[in-house]
């Protein structure tokens, strides 16, 4: 059987470089542990070292990467806003809504980029009294209330560990059709309770093969790459 060689390849980029866990106190070389404590590195097992120099590689490129995400939504803003900049002085024209959205294409149609601004969603005390309202009805319908309708608004008024409320599983409640009259004031004391308090804007980049392909977004979460 033929030995197989497998090259490996490492990415073009240079690595930040990530201060080693070695300190040398006269003339002896420690490496401090996750206890704060220091240990001569010639009594640290050849596994830990082995696995310490792959953490801190790993790292050292992911900084690297990390910055050059960052160059690149940076510069992404100033090359729109450059093409808006002109667009403005030479034809007096805009892109995109009142919100800020926009979509640029390439003159060929396979390559697209979109600008959407989301906007950043709080409630305010009147989401209370919708509780009190939602708590009334499904008390008074007791078994005669679906159970998805149960689960929505158990859902939706939970918190999570960071104490925020379920958004989407709000907004899930808006859409159920139910005539109760005070099911309705709940509904609205929700909307009432809705507060705009930022907005954030999002880059997301799209290619595809012909025009008739479907779109494929350009990956750049780790994630989802």
């Amino acid at each position: 059987m033929t030995e197989q060689h497998v090259q490996k390849t490492t990415p073009s980029r240079q690595p930040v470089t990530v201060p080693g866990a070695e300190e040398t106190i006269n003339g002896v070389s420690y490496m401090r542990n996750a206890n704060g404590d220091l240990r001569a590195t010639e009594l640290v097992k050849p596994q830990d070292k082995l696995q310490d120099q792959t953490v801190r590689e790993i790292i050292g490129y992911a900084l690297s990467l990390s910055a050059e995400v960052s160059r690149f939504k940076q510069h992404t803003f100033e090359d729109i806003g450059a093409f808006e900049a002109i667009l403005a002085g030479q034809y007096g024209a805009t892109v995109g809504g009142k919100k800020g959205n926009k979509t640029l294409m390439s003159y060929d149609g396979l390559f697209k980029v979109q600008v959407q601004v989301a906007d950043l969603i709080d409630f305010g005390p009147e989401l209370q009294v919708a509780k009190s309202l939602v708590d009334e009805c499904l008390t008074e319908w007791a078994a005669d209330a679906r159970p998805e309708i149960r689960d929505i608004v158990t859902r939706a008024f939970n918190t999570d560990k960071a104490g925020q409320i379920n958004r989407s599983e709000i907004f899930m409640l808006l859409r159920l059709e139910i005539e109760d009259e005070r099911w309705l004031r709940a509904m609205q004391a929700i909307r009432d309770a809705i507060r705009v308090v930022g907005s954030k804007t999002y880059v997301r980049c799209y290619q595809r093969p012909a025009l008739d392909a479907g779109w494929n977004a350009i990956q750049i979460d780790l994630a989802k790459a």
